[in-house]
């Protein structure tokens, strides 16, 4: 009978790096949320403005930091991280800009019909 021990390494010092950065992260989400400056708000940047470019790279980032470190895909072969965290971001991008195009063809359409502001 062969038993097998592995040893348990902690990664305390690595688990508050990722906390730090996607804190980081999620208060410059915030911040720009609450602020929404208007040189990144009112202007257009491929059919939408660049606080939404902004914030869907700032997105995407943390779902990458959570599922590279959290989901511990860090540890898993190079072709099976390839495979998940690949498509996922292609299936990201391809829906994020499916819906910029789509909501910036509604505002425009809707945008004489309807007032958007309160």
């Amino acid at each position: 009978m062969t038993t097998h021990t592995q040893e348990h390494t902690p990664h305390t010092g690595l688990i508050w790096k990722v906390f730090g950065i996607l804190s980081l992260i999620t208060i410059v989400e915030v911040i720009l949320g609450i602020l929404k400056p208007e040189s990144l708000h009112l202007t257009k940047i491929l059919g939408t403005s660049p606080l939404n470019i902004i914030f869907l790279v700032l997105t995407i980032a943390k779902a990458y930091y959570i599922t590279w470190f959290f989901m511990h895909m860090a540890d898993e072969s190079k072709s099976l991280r390839r495979a998940v965290v690949w498509t996922a971001v292609f299936l990201i991008i391809y829906l994020a800009t499916l819906l910029l195009i789509e909501g910036s063809y509604l505002n425009d359409v809707l945008s004489p019909l309807v007032k958007w502001s309160y």
